[in-house]
């Protein structure tokens, strides 16, 4: 589902009164309206609100894996793929991805919340890029067509 579906249903929410998000205790307690604002809104909402029996608050929990793996399944089978595909891949491409546009590992072990560092390196072994990994800081340069 596209963000601005996403959002198209966070708005209502908003309106309603009803727009939170259950965040761990102490980040609700550092900043207790930042389960309201959009940035901390789940990617995958649940259709129907959750609500809390003892204070009356409602809000969206994110969709079951169950719902998410079968969308996939579905997806890679209409799109003809014969390669396993599962939602663990798009973690592995996330991490694989950030350590190739030069993110340290020290970064990507905490997105993916890995305890030790070397679970996390097991991404490194697809960057073997030997002399061709490393950049000149020109490279980084952003050259005008006409320029020659």
């Amino acid at each position: 589902m596209p963000l601005h579906r996403v959002k198209a249903i966070h708005q209502p929410d908003v309106a309603d009164g009803y727009s939170r998000v259950e965040l761990p205790h102490d980040l609700a307690r550092k900043y207790p309206n930042a389960n309201e604002e959009w940035c901390w809104q789940f990617v995958f909402p649940q259709i129907r609100r959750w609500r809390n029996s003892k204070t009356g608050e409602q809000g969206r929990h994110h969709i079951d894996e169950s719902l998410f793996s079968r969308s996939l399944k579905a997806a890679v089978r209409k799109a003809g793929l014969t390669k396993r595909v599962t939602s663990h891949a798009f973690r592995h491409s996330f991490a694989t991805h950030l350590l190739a546009d030069g993110y340290d590992i020290r970064t990507v072990q905490e997105l993916l919340g890995h305890q030790d560092v070397r679970t996390t390196m097991i991404y490194t072994h697809v960057l073997n890029r030997g002399g061709r990994g490393v950049r000149s800081p020109a490279d980084g340069l952003a050259h005008h067509p006409d320029e020659r």
